[in-house]
């Protein structure tokens, strides 16, 4: 039983006490062991009610949280389907602009090609050309010279235009049918360097 005295006591007159009295007083007997028990379990409940109170209110939070996701998820997947079209749209037109620009190219490439061979044999001196067939990734040309030499600055002028990565020569010979000069007759086959 505890005692809990709340007028306090009188203190004695002799003795100086250093300790202060407390107020208290007396709870009497809480009843039974069945009032405890019970009240223990009143408690017990109160305490779980309130989780579950706590987790009731987490688990409606989650779950409206989780109707916005998914309504942001349907609204994302029809601008995902929208992207997508579009992509295949840019994708398409991007084929054609790219098939129109290899025609463009293929339609001047022989050009640059006749052009720059034309030029270069030019500057080159006593050769003629007799032939030049595109071999798409190669050119053979055939032609007269009236040296080695000329054969010789005729690959070295080819290769300093940077269109031809390699460059061999096939055949070369005097031709004994020209009887009044020296003709050499030579066959190059040149290969086309990636643009």
């Amino acid at each position: 039983m505890i005692r809990i005295n709340l007028l306090g006591s009188p203190k004695p007159k002799g003795k100086k006490n250093s300790a202060v009295n407390m107020p208290s007083f007396e709870l009497g007997n809480l009843g039974g062991p069945m009032v405890q028990v019970a009240g223990v379990l009143l408690i017990a409940g109160a305490l779980n009610f309130g989780y579950w109170y706590q987790l009731d209110r987490e688990k409606k939070s989650i779950e409206m949280q989780a109707r916005v996701a998914e309504q942001k998820n349907r609204e994302l997947a029809d601008i995902k389907v929208r992207y997508m079209e579009r992509q295949k749209q840019a994708d398409s037109y991007k084929r054609r602009v790219d098939v129109i620009d290899q025609l463009r190219t293929n339609q001047s490439g022989p050009v640059n090609l006749l052009s720059m061979i034309g030029d270069t044999v030019n500057r080159t001196e006593a050769v003629w050309l007799n032939s030049m067939q595109d071999q798409g990734a190669s050119v053979a040309i055939d032609g007269t010279a009236l040296s080695s030499d000329a054969v010789a600055n005729l690959i070295s002028n080819l290769q300093k235009t940077g269109f031809f990565r390699n460059i061999e020569i096939k055949e070369s010979y005097q031709d004994e049918s020209v009887k009044d000069m020296q003709a050499f007759q030579f066959t190059l086959t040149c290969e086309k360097a990636k643009s």
